[in-house]
């Protein structure tokens, strides 16, 4: 959309400089053409009704204050409203301000004042440079004290996984010669038993779906933290047997029951 041109934009931005507490100073800039706009736009500290006028709006100008500690205002139309303009806070700029400096950091937003310079930097002042103010040096401390941005710390090593298969029966376990050593006792631990005549752990079915998950979650809460990692997973739709047979080979010398 296209809204109707001003002719008193760069009068009232300079007369509003001249009015805010501090020393600010008013740049006017006329666009040639839409594209024009965006420079400025996109530093828009804004998600409301400001953001929303740029977005929807070919604006043909604007203003932008200039003020203390780095501090920058945007200013232009308000559409369909001939008595009344727009201002809101640009985001501050600068190659040691990175993306992650604004994280939690609520916008401060604009707000529509009068035409008149005086009643509009009264407005300014109390209701939009307070929240500016703070969100700017939010945003300048976390500068100064995060540089870069922070690394979720890498996942322990795993060297060796222990996978758990739902099978088609219910039965939930693994085959015996699957389980890594150092995950035998864990498995114990929680339940699971050895099945001899299926050279398998199996969890048994009568500690209920809730048993059951909360004894695979303390398994796989310990064996990660050993650096062994869990997968899970149902068992093929077309498997018949609900576990491999057993072979010689693989019965251990002892066997715990539960």
């Amino acid at each position: 959309m296209s809204g109707a041109p001003r002719t008193d934009l760069a009068v009232f931005a300079a007369g509003l400089a001249d009015r805010l507490p501090g020393t600010w100073t008013s740049e006017y800039q006329r666009h040639a053409l839409s594209a024009d706009q965006f420079p400025r736009t996109e530093q828009l500290w804004d998600t409301g009704h400001v953001d929303y006028i740029v977005s929807q709006y070919v604006l043909t100008h604007d203003a932008v204050l200039h003020g203390p500690a780095d501090q920058r205002l945007y200013v232009t139309d308000r559409p369909l409203y001939p008595h009344q303009f727009v201002v809101a806070p640009l985001a501050p700029v600068g190659t040691h301000i990175k993306p992650h400096h604004f994280a939690r950091v609520e916008e401060p937003n604009g707000i529509a004042v009068p035409k008149h310079p005086a009643q509009a930097a009264a407005r300014v002042a109390q209701r939009l440079l307070p929240r500016y103010e703070q969100a700017l040096q939010t945003v300048l401390t976390n500068a100064a004290n995060q540089p870069e941005p922070p690394h979720r710390p890498a996942p322990p090593q795993v060297d060796q996984v222990l996978t758990l298969t739902l099978y088609s029966d219910g039965a939930l376990g693994a085959p015996y010669d699957s389980v890594p050593v150092d995950a035998r006792m864990t498995l114990y631990a929680h339940g699971f038993q050895y099945h001899p005549h299926q050279a398998a752990f199996l969890l048994p079915t009568a500690y209920g779906d809730s048993g059951r998950a909360l004894r695979v979650h303390g398994v796989v809460q310990q064996l990660t933290a050993k650096g062994i990692g869990v997968n899970l997973r149902h068992s093929a739709p077309t498997t018949s047997a609900a576990l491999p047979p057993a072979s010689p080979k693989t019965a251990p010398t002892t066997a715990r029951t539960r």
